[in-house]
């Protein structure tokens, strides 16, 4: 009973990876947090989507611990509980493999800011984390992988709270979000704007960058002060 409402809420998210078209077999994962307890619902680990259910998640606390549940929890966990702990504004947290964005990770590229889409979301390309370090390889590779992604971050002076997304180098996406829905809806429009990102540079090579008024235009109209997009 403690934990129901966190399992409901991360299987309800897991479930739309599927019919979002974001994952193939068991390759994908997401998580809902709840700070109140200090724990995490997370995907159990090879567990195919049609087999899962509220009862199946896995309950983990903020070190990647499991706290309660018959299963192994997924094989990501510790880079979703590194994210919990230090950025303590993510209600949810998605891994994929989607087809689009797994390749600009491993063409180890930010995704350039093309178009009106992309601004509408983003000021900024969609930054691609570089390939991790042998010592972190060899280290605790999914603890790590949380940490490199921080670090790049941090070294292109960005905020988690406003971009909710990167490319991890050679490997595939992460997003996150204020809630599991959020996170899954990032990961959803990364996707697409991968995927209308290559075909652009497929149709022209030198596509130029989108210009700045139209950035901060399209941004504005959904997330500034005089934001006018919806009801």
């Amino acid at each position: 009973m403690k934990y129901d409402r966190i399992r409901e809420a991360a299987y309800k998210a897991n479930m739309q990876l599927p019919e979002l078209g974001l994952v193939l077999f068991t390759f994908g994962n997401v998580s809902a947090v709840d700070r109140s307890l200090g724990i995490f619902a997370i995907k159990p680990s090879g567990v195919p989507y049609h087999e899962l259910s509220p009862a199946k998640m896995v309950i983990v606390d903020f070190d990647g611990n499991p706290v309660e549940g018959d299963l192994r929890p997924s094989s990501d966990t510790l880079t979703h509980a590194v994210l919990y702990k230090h950025w303590e504004h993510i209600g949810g947290i998605v891994h994929t493999h989607s087809t689009y964005a797994t390749a600009w990770a491993q063409s180890q590229r930010d995704i350039p800011i093309f178009g009106t889409t992309h601004a509408d979301h983003n000021t900024v390309d969609i930054p691609c984390a570089p390939p991790m370090e042998d010592t972190m390889i060899k280290g605790n590779y999914e603890y790590e992988t949380g940490f490199q992604i921080m670090h790049c971050f941090k070294e292109k002076g960005l905020n988690y709270e406003e971009v909710e997304m990167i490319l991890v180098g050679n490997h595939a996406p992460f997003t996150w979000g204020k809630t599991p829905e959020k996170a899954v809806y990032n990961s959803a429009v990364l996707e697409n704007i991968a995927q209308m990102a290559y075909l652009t540079e497929q149709i022209n090579p030198t596509a130029p960058r989108l210009k700045g008024a139209l950035i901060k235009k399209h941004f504005e109209r959904k997330h500034g002060p005089d934001s006018y997009y919806g009801q």
